[in-house]
């Protein structure tokens, strides 16, 4: 008899059981590495990106880096002293706050901050975050690049993007079978929230807006059985 393909119900608990199994999982190798590494980092991230943050990975592949719940993290470094994993790790657990993951690694903590206080990767914006410029293609033939190189060293945009970017809301026509604009269009101003259809004007230009970076926020070192906030040491 052939399968049916009627919708089927899949039971709340069944998911909430899977959910359970990854924070038992995360919580348990948390605990695991803060037993097998001599620091422990709190980090945060601006403008988060999978490719970037593998790519960290890669080059502390004999480190260990956690992006997940904050609160199984936190709990798993002990929220009180009555109930943290080692002595004074509930200290760092304060940190634990907002859009921030736990790197754990024997390298010295010097190298550590030396390392992500020069690491910056730049990427296209993404809708809700702030426009690091304004942007703004200049009226006549719309060229790749937007203004952004001199017409000689550009092309223009082909004719059959026309559509797509009047649709993101550029006023373009075809004018003798290239893309034209009548006034200078300004697609964002700095300092302005970006919605979709400017996002996509700007990676259609190829302007990159966004810094894909990690900031130390504070450490734990086992050998000390004490935190050190990043900021207040660079002060």
């Amino acid at each position: 008899m052939p399968k049916s393909k009627r919708a089927k119900i899949v039971h709340m608990s069944k998911t909430d059981k899977k959910g359970k199994e990854l924070s038992q999982k995360l919580f348990a190798n948390v605990q695991e590495a803060a037993d097998n590494f001599q620091h422990i980092f709190v980090f945060s991230v601006e403008n988060m990106r999978n490719s970037y943050l593998k790519g960290v990975r890669a080059e502390f592949s004999d480190s260990r880096l956690f992006f997940g719940k904050t609160k199984v993290m936190a709990k798993a470094l002990g929220q009180t002293p009555a109930d943290e994993h080692l002595t004074n790790l509930s200290q760092l657990s304060s940190y634990l706050n907002g859009n921030v993951g736990l790197f754990f690694t024997n390298r010295d903590p010097k190298e550590v901050l030396e390392y992500f206080a020069g690491y910056s990767e730049t990427d296209y914006a993404r809708a809700g975050i702030q426009a690091t410029q304004t942007f703004t293609v200049p009226a006549g033939v719309v060229y790749s690049r937007g203004g952004e190189l001199p017409a000689e060293d550009d092309v223009p945009l082909p004719h059959s993007l026309e559509t797509t970017i009047r649709k993101w809301g550029m006023p373009t026509r075809l004018v003798k079978g290239k893309v034209t604009l009548d006034a200078d269009y300004t697609v964002c101003k700095e300092g302005q929230t970006l919605n979709s259809n400017q996002t996509a004007l700007l990676k259609q230009f190829g302007v990159a807006m966004a810094d894909f970076k990690i900031e130390m926020k504070a450490y734990y070192s086992t050998a000390t059985e004490s935190v050190t906030e990043v900021d207040a040491m660079e002060e």
